[in-house]
């Protein structure tokens, strides 16, 4: 709330006088875009309907800008500009006319008030960063009376926007801010002490952010290939310029990227941890064209609260980390110790994700433990985000009472990749830690876990009715199940591998499950459940079997 007070005094009258001042002459260079783009939409935008966010408005002929959209996606998407790509990709004259006419409309409606969702300060960041990379194409045969409205309110933008990012809460939007103003100060005529403090406080926003395994703070790994796609072009935008990237750029994205690659399926697409969504395998494909790192994933992200086995065409990845703080777990989920696991260019364990254009009443259910592949115990979730009514709208729903100790040990020898790990997520309700071991063996061909339910010191729980305990599996939609004549589950996917799962204490149950991370929106699917108590079963051992 102390910080809301101040970015308003920051916009009110005594304050606004600092976002005028000289307009730059021109754009000395347009940064490049690494961000997919598609002609098509350009089309679309051409007869009056705007798909996005997952969402399409017709504007029958009137401006999107006057229109009354309770979206919020849509209206970010709308005022932030980023479908300018589109019109660059169509490559026509009439594109460039529509565009022009399209930020004409903003700098008419919304340029001269300061105030409402457009003037957002993560909003601001991602309509400074689109006109300057698709300047080209806004400024095609454009008259000088709009050449100069356009960079005076690109000028107004960059002023509003330094004086706003202090004020801006921890996290991605926050160093998008300062990529923002990086690029500004290297595409517009500025001084060189411009340039010099915009990269000094990225370096410190950097630092700051991106862990030494190359991870975000937030741990998400949505947020690492989000921040790559606006670091890379910046990294090229120095060069072009001839001037020296800070230290700080060039080594976050030298981590960065081999730990997107860490976090990637062989099919091409993310693990679905901490907000993750439905990825596009053609625009991770266009973030890690840029990696000249050799040679295979790293298995080993401690900084981040991640671990990865891989052999034989198997991948798991399993979340072994704390809970981020909660200025920057907007979007985390409690899923600690929950892994997904892939043969070949199949996805079989997985966690439920997130549909990313689908309805807010969707988030808390996807970010609940029972949404993970891992262990539950009585029915709630390791960590809570549901906060008292009337604190959602000042703070968002932040994670917090989650794991906060997670200790990590590999064990890996001749011929098996293995970890150990358990969390305190449960301890202060219930007096009880879980704890996960997984191995993969066998050239990928076995996967063995144990999930142990224990009090302090190894303790067995109670017998008290709070130990009941859920083991989940949640299975991707595209996989098949059935019985073999053990009476065990086999999964298979579509012309791929088949595998066998069986647990020697308990017989699993097959349950309906919901995967929200669908490229076209939730699927139903189904889980593997596994429902004991810890006070007769301290431990059980599970295992999959490629056959």
């Amino acid at each position: 709330m102390w910080r809301r007070m101040r970015g308003r005094l920051r916009v009110g009258p005594l304050y606004r006088w600092r976002f005028t001042g000289r307009t730059p002459e021109r754009v000395l260079i347009a940064p490049p875009d690494l961000r997919l783009a598609d002609p098509q939409i350009a089309h679309e935008i051409y007869h009056g309907r705007f798909p996005f966010a997952g969402y399409m408005v017709d504007a029958d002929g009137a401006s999107p800008f006057t229109m009354e959209v309770v979206n919020p996606a849509w209206l970010s998407a709308l005022h932030g500009f980023r479908w300018l790509r589109h019109m660059r990709a169509a490559e026509t004259e009439l594109a460039a006319a529509n565009a022009r006419a399209l930020v004409s409309d903003w700098i008419t409606m919304h340029g001269r008030r300061i105030g409402g969702v457009a003037w957002d300060p993560a909003i601001t960041a991602r309509r400074i960063i689109a006109w300057l990379q698709h300047s080209a194409v806004v400024l095609q045969g454009a008259e000088f009376p709009f050449y100069r409205a356009f960079l005076k309110s690109l000028a107004i933008q960059i002023r509003y926007l330094r004086a706003m990012t202090p004020e801006m809460a921890d996290g991605e939007e926050k160093l998008r801010a300062r990529i923002a103003l990086a690029f500004a100060a290297l595409s517009l005529p500025a001084p060189t002490s411009a340039l010099r403090s915009a990269s000094r406080l990225l370096s410190l926003e950097l630092d700051t952010q991106i862990l030494p395994d190359g991870g975000h703070v937030s741990r998400s790994p949505e947020a690492v290939l989000e921040l790559l796609a606006d670091l890379l072009p910046l990294r090229q935008t120095y060069s072009n310029q001839a001037e020296a990237p800070p230290e700080a750029l060039i080594g976050a994205v030298e981590r960065m990227l081999p730990c997107l690659r860490f976090f990637r399926h062989q099919d091409g697409t993310l693990a679905r941890f901490n907000g993750m969504g439905a990825t596009s395998h053609d625009r991770i494909a266009a973030i890690l064209h840029h990696d000249d790192t050799a040679g295979s994933p790293l298995l080993h992200a401690p900084h981040s609260g991640y671990e990865r086995l891989s052999m034989g065409g198997t991948t798991i990845i399993a979340d072994t980390g704390a809970a981020p703080a909660p200025t920057v777990s907007q979007a985390a989920q409690a899923g600690c110790l929950s892994f997904e696991m892939s043969s070949g260019r199949s996805h079989f364990i997985v966690n439920c994700g997130v549909d990313t254009y689908g309805a807010d009443d969707f988030r808390p259910l996807s970010r609940s433990t029972a949404a993970h592949s891992t262990a539950t115990l009585n029915d709630t979730s390791s960590a809570r985000f549901a906060l008292p009514r009337g604190f959602g709208g000042v703070i968002g729903a932040p994670l917090i009472n989650g794991p906060q100790h997670v200790p990590c040990r590999r064990m890996d020898s001749s011929g098996i990749q293995a970890f150990v790990a358990r969390h305190d997520g449960y301890a202060a309700r219930f007096a009880l830690y879980h704890e996960r071991e997984i191995s993969l063996s066998a050239s990928g061909a076995m996967i063995e876990g144990i999930d142990r339910i224990f009090r302090k010191g190894g303790e067995i729980a109670k017998p008290n009715g709070r130990d009941l305990v859920v083991v989940r599996f949640h299975l991707h939609p595209e996989i098949s199940l059935f019985q073999n004549r053990r009476n065990d589950l086999v999964l298979g996917a579509p012309n791929a591998d088949r595998w066998e799962f069986s647990c020697e204490e308990i017989a699993a149950e097959v349950e309906e499950s919901l995967f929200f991370a669908g490229l076209g929106g939730p699927r139903k699917s189904r889980q593997l459940v596994l429902s004991f108590k810890a006070s007769e079963h301290p431990e059980i051992h599970w295992r999959f079997v490629r056959m």
